[in-house]
């Protein structure tokens, strides 16, 4: 399928000027290679794209050229780009109260607090404010470990909880390694991924009961006592979208039951309606003891994160110090734009959106395109949150790029994705499919095309 878009220049919305802004990149170029150190990243290696507008599931680059935001950036911007009530918010904010040392109360902190907790599960109705997810993991690793009196936590493999000391430790992929001195008290084992499957199985069922006998024997080997935590992503995020099997969370709970282990369930990915549901745990009926979120809270539009505390857990800092604290725990400008982002998920049933979007568009058009092209070797997701498992080689499954890095092939689809017009979120050998929870069925429609297109260079990667 032949699709390119890759000269094409779009008007800027809102009346932006067009020669203006793409001046304004220029410059913001310049200045980004001359002083801007990048995440991750080689320095001299980079070729960072620049981004001059957005609006909507749209974003514009430094030529002009409009792209289809198939990233929602690093899956966060849930509501879309730009949206009218959270900029007011932010704005309204901003009018009458920039800022506030956390150990006064306001009212914008204290709203987003409800407003969270009449979503979790349970009895996680406390919530611990942080700046982003990372550090959301971190407060919520000390908190297990201060309330069970135990240091060890287990992590799976196919992880990623943030870039902080702990949260990088507690990661089960390779931007752990350049970080891992082996002190950090964490463990990490295998979870339930049966397109790679780790324990020989060739069901759904086979993979979800040997992936908890295995755990189970990590924890008897370990040593109940001495662990405070598993920590898990719902659905793993950047590690590949990887929904758990039937029963595997509820395996889990149980075993955290068993032992008197906390379960701290990350949805700083896939919470706050990415997976069709507020929190991805929701689909497994399972009520973890700590919620940790971030990304899709306010859309990313202002840094925010925190930590869902169940009631047992908060009453251990009842009459006992919490050790921990931000300069900007509960930032006005970012719980006030939690707040409209809440209400507006509400008010336009954004998350029921992103639900529909999944069973009845975007998940059949992928697996359509599976159908049609050799170097797909899996999809899965639920919601706007979809994996694209690229292979070289269907029947050995060879990916098309190896586990921690990228390949030349990898390079070319992506490079395609962006001349078709597509910003797409790619990881190793994946395309990640993560439009925002407001994409239209148009949108999505114009993004598959696009993906099509894109995959047809894969296919020319294949081992004939």
């Amino acid at each position: 399928m032949t699709l390119t878009t890759e000269t094409s220049e779009s008007a800027l919305p809102r009346g932006l000027d067009l020669d203006s802004e793409l001046e304004r990149g220029r410059r913001a170029y310049e200045l980004d290679r001359t002083h801007v150190f990048h995440s991750w990243s080689a320095q001299d290696q980079i070729d960072p794209m620049t981004i001059v507008a957005s609006e909507g599931s749209y974003i514009w680059d430094g030529n002009g050229r409009r792209l289809l935001d198939f990233s929602s950036q690093l899956v966060n911007t849930n509501v879309g780009h730009q949206h009218p009530r959270i900029v007011e918010a932010i704005r309204e904010q901003a009018a009458r109260l920039c800022t506030v040392a956390p150990q006064y109360v306001n009212d914008a902190r204290s709203e987003a607090a409800r407003l969270i907790s009449e979503r979790t599960p349970g009895d996680l109705n406390k919530i611990f404010f942080t700046n982003g997810g990372a550090d959301a993991n971190e407060h919520a690793v000390r908190m297990a470990r201060l309330h069970t009196g135990r240091y060890k936590v287990l992590a799976r493999y196919r992880s990623y909880h943030g870039g902080t000391d702990t949260a990088i430790n507690l990661t089960g992929d390779p931007r752990r390694w350049p970080n891992d001195y082996g002190n950090s008290g964490v463990v990490h084992f295998a979870g339930p991924f049966l397109y790679r499957s780790q324990f020989h199985a060739t069901t759904e069922h086979e993979e979800c009961q040997r992936a908890l006998e295995s755990l189970e024997r990590t924890v008897q080997l370990e040593g109940p006592s001495t662990i405070a935590a598993i920590v898990l992503e719902s659905v793993p995020g950047t590690a590949g979208i990887m929904v758990p099997p039937a029963g595997y969370m509820r395996g889990v709970r149980a075993i955290c039951d068993r032992y008197g282990i906390i379960l701290i369930a990350d949805e700083v990915m896939a919470g706050f309606g990415r997976t069709g549901h507020w929190f991805a745990i929701d689909h497994f009926g399972v009520i973890p003891d700590l919620i940790t979120f971030a990304k899709g809270v306010n859309s990313g539009y202002v840094p925010l994160g925190g930590v869902a505390i169940s009631a047992e857990i908060a009453a251990t800092f009842a009459d006992r110090a919490y050790p921990g604290g931000l300069t900007y725990s509960g930032h006005p400008l970012a719980t006030a734009a939690a707040v409209a982002t809440i209400n507006a998920m509400e008010d336009e049933q954004i998350v029921d959106n992103a639900a529909r979007i999944g069973n009845e568009v975007l998940g059949p058009g992928l697996r359509d395109l599976a159908t049609k092209h050799p170097s797909v070797g899996d999809v899965r997701g639920l919601g706007v949150f979809w994996a694209i498992e690229l292979v070289a080689d269907r029947t050995t499954r060879e990916p098309l790029a190896p586990y921690g890095t990228s390949s030349p092939a990898m390079a070319a689809v992506i490079a395609a994705c962006k001349a078709n017009g597509i910003l797409p979120f790619a990881n190793f050998n994946r395309i990640h499919a993560v439009p925002p929870c407001t994409v239209s069925d148009t949108e999505v429609v114009e993004g598959l095309k696009a993906l099509d297109a894109a995959l047809d260079v894969a296919d020319s990667h294949i081992v004939s």
